[in-house]
């Protein structure tokens, strides 16, 4: 007797799904949510995945949804992640269910969402198959939020009562349709965000003499900020760092100010490297200001850790997606994104894999296909049978006996 492989079937069960994600998605997408609290998504979700019979916990202080869909057999847990909230975006697609107002889905989570969805609907058909636990992570704020953090310090890792050995997630982005990429190592950037307020002493513009003017304290950290991450860090783990905000002075053209402000957007590719900004640029703030006889105050705020893949996690996608959806449709990406994403907090917890899928309609020519967190940004709905097929499939091939 020939046993078939738990994946078997996958793709055509998926497909017979489609109809009924593509339904749940654009409901979403009509219907967008910002932030933490994504109430109207939450009832979406989880009257998709009543008939299922999973074990759901509900967030404390935030509309996240941590479901579990239990094996019939005993074994590890895999976690599955999906993030829901959407943009503060006025939608200009022209799509027939595009968002009024000024919200919109423009990072693809309404995808995301249906696409979990539908995962769990073929690995609650496959429990028999199950040597362990899928636990499903439908997270709000991603975008306007901590959502990963507060989940995370809500104990969802230990929702089954066995913590993950590996963790998924898939995002959408514009390209080739139905290409998976991934690599392993660093994907995506860490962000930091570090705010400085120079306060020195003011007065008249004639006499700059008598004062402790925190202007040319701003305009030298500018130049040095950009020789701090030139001269200070290897160019083959670079940090990015962009000053985005500089403030000084008030209505009156011919007076000094107290004080001056500015804000700096810093990107890192690795944990030593977050941890080296967040000590150094203090630093080097404090003694430019000393210099100059003003004092500084310096807010570094941790906004996503990098998003770092586990090489093992990493094998195991391109092996069991190629052999799903063929070799052709599974690249390794040669470089890291400097963007950032905040499920590399559950990956600094667990082993694990974050992937991206390509999904701009075929009437789009790729040259011009509008990026994520565009207005006018499009992806093709269809795909939501290969990422549902792909992520029940990373779960199968884990806990598989």
């Amino acid at each position: 007797m020939t046993l078939l492989h738990p994946t078997t079937g996958l793709r055509d069960d998926a497909r017979d799904l489609l109809p009924g994600l593509v339904g749940l998605r654009r409901a979403i997408h009509a219907d967008p949510e910002l932030g933490l609290e994504l109430p109207r998504t939450q009832r979406r979700i989880l009257d998709a995945l009543e008939p299922l019979g999973v074990e759901v916990t509900l967030g404390a202080g935030l509309s996240s949804i941590a479901a579990v869909i239990r094996g019939a057999h005993p074994g590890p847990t895999v976690l599955l992640r999906a993030d829901m909230d959407a943009l503060p975006l006025t939608e200009e697609t022209g799509l027939d269910y595009a968002a009024t107002g000024e919200r919109m889905h423009a990072c693809g989570h309404d995808l995301h969402v249906a696409g979990l969805v539908g995962a769990a609907q073929l690995l609650a058909a496959r429990r028999d198959d199950l040597h362990g636990d899928v636990l499903l992570m439908f997270q709000p704020g991603e975008e306007l939020g901590d959502g990963a953090t507060r989940m995370l310090a809500e104990g969802l890792l230990d929702v089954t009562g066995s913590r993950p050995v590996a963790a998924f997630g898939i995002h959408v982005v514009p390209g080739e349709f139905g290409v998976f990429s991934t690599r392993p190592g660093a994907l995506m950037a860490g962000a930091i965000e570090v705010e400085v307020t120079i306060t020195g002493s003011g007065g008249h513009a004639s006499a700059p003499h008598l004062t402790r003017d925190p202007v040319p304290v701003a305009a030298e950290l500018v130049t040095a900020l950009q020789a701090f991450v030139t001269r200070r860090f290897d160019v083959f783990d670079p940090v990015v760092l962009s000053v985005t905000q500089l403030h000084a002075g008030g209505p009156a053209r011919n007076i000094i100010s107290d004080t001056a402000s500015l804000v700096a957007s810093v990107r890192v590719l690795s944990h030593e490297n977050s941890a080296r900004v967040q000590t150094e640029i203090p630093a080097l703030v404090q003694e430019i200001a000393a210099a100059h006889g003003c004092t500084v105050e310096v807010d570094v705020t941790i906004l996503c850790a990098p998003t770092v893949n586990d090489p093992q996690a990493v094998a195991h996608v391109c092996s069991t997606l190629s052999g799903l959806f063929g070799e052709e449709r599974v690249w390794e990406t040669a470089h890291p994104v400097m963007g950032s994403e905040d499920f590399s907090f559950v990956l600094e917890q667990v082993p694990g894999a974050f992937l991206f899928l390509r999904a701009t309609p075929a009437e789009v020519d790729l040259e011009t296909a509008s990026p994520n967190h565009s207005p006018t940004v499009v992806f093709d709905d269809a795909v939501l049978a290969d990422q549902a097929a792909a992520l029940a499939a990373l779960a199968l091939g884990r806990l598989s006996a």
